[in-house]
């Protein structure tokens, strides 16, 4: 019988929700689901520059799922370059410390400790909780 999937500990939400090829439209494009934890994997490795030992620690899980983890998103992206397919970052398995927001009107993605009610880049108060499991302190 397989382990439960542990929910993995990610400290930041992607900066949009996703990206595609220039000049395609989106409705013509098949894509791919690039997962916060999985986002968070790519961050953490190949932007930051962390060990993988040192990542699967960050995000609280064991190296070898990191590995797994951080394979799949690899070919994920690959994916989406080869065959021209748009990345959509969206949903997982996942935890967070704080709350993520993102406004309706001017598009900021806030991460705030605190519940937020209004945006803190144009003060509209249309703003959408990203994430809906957090930790507590």
């Amino acid at each position: 019988m397989p382990n439960r999937v542990r929910d993995r500990k990610i400290m930041m939400p992607p900066p949009m929700d996703g990206y595609k090829p220039f000049g395609i439209p989106i409705r013509q494009l098949e894509s791919v689901t690039l997962l916060f934890e999985e986002f968070e994997a790519i961050r953490l490795v190949d932007y930051e520059d962390l060990s993988q030992e040192e990542a699967a620690e960050k995000m609280d899980i064991s190296r070898p799922t990191f590995t797994r983890l951080i394979n799949q998103a690899r070919k994920k992206v690959a994916k989406a370059f080869v065959e021209s397919r748009a990345i959509l970052m969206e949903g997982g398995n996942y935890v967070i410390e704080d709350f993520w927001y993102k406004c309706q009107k001017c598009n900021e993605t806030m991460t705030t400790l605190k519940q937020a009610k209004q945006c803190r880049n144009c003060d509209s108060e249309d703003i959408v909780q990203l994430n809906k499991k957090t930790i507590s302190r």
